[in-house]
């Protein structure tokens, strides 16, 4: 069983930045695509970004693109969202998925709250 352990959320000001990170453990498979998702009250989990494993392929929404970050470690089985330029538009609780033969994982979710 793949389990996920996000950190980095917390409260920052609008125009600043935060780091989020997912860790993946327990999976004897290689990760395939890793990716974040986010859901604001009221609203749908929409998708923010992801990344490939092999080509290191990245999709950005485009609410995000030019602001936020993918990135990924295979060695450590991480992936990270470097998020900056916040807007208060971007609070929300922020989950990430990784895909193991074609299963999907999901994280718990971490909140970030952008003040004005």
């Amino acid at each position: 069983q793949v389990q996920l352990v996000e950190s980095g959320g917390g409260l920052v000001q609008a125009g600043g930045s935060l780091r989020l990170s997912c860790a993946a453990s327990g999976s004897r498979f290689s990760i395939g695509t890793m990716g974040w998702y986010r859901q604001a009250p009221g609203k749908q989990r929409e998708l923010v970004a992801t990344i490939s494993s092999g080509l290191r392929t990245n999709y950005y929404s485009d609410s995000v693109k030019a602001r936020f970050t993918i990135s990924r470690d295979n060695a450590k089985n991480t992936v990270y969202l470097q998020m900056s330029s916040l807007k208060t538009e971007d609070t929300a609780v922020y989950y990430c998925k990784v895909v193991v033969r074609l299963i999907d994982y999901w994280g718990q979710g971490t909140q970030v709250t952008v003040s004005s």
